[in-house]
């Protein structure tokens, strides 16, 4: 069975397998990723999705559609 490695890039955690990792290191350094030490896995805080301003929040108006004019022969 393959070894699993998972990696970090702070916001997000994946997992792969060891072979794939080696294979495509620049890739995944490009991208921001890093192989997680188990002291960092307590660290990781996941990300608070709740907005500080949410009542200053204006709600954005749609467009109206405008018609086609009939074009007179």
């Amino acid at each position: 069975m393959e070894e699993m490695i998972e990696l970090t890039n702070g916001k997000k955690t994946i997992s792969r397998s060891k072979i794939q990792f080696e294979a495509n290191v620049k890739h995944f350094e490009m991208r921001g990723f890093k192989p997680v030490e188990n002291n960092l896995k307590e660290n990781i805080k996941e990300v608070d999705k709740t907005f500080e301003n949410e009542a200053k929040v204006i709600p954005i108006r749609k467009k109206r559609k405008t018609r086609k004019k009939k074009w007179k022969t």
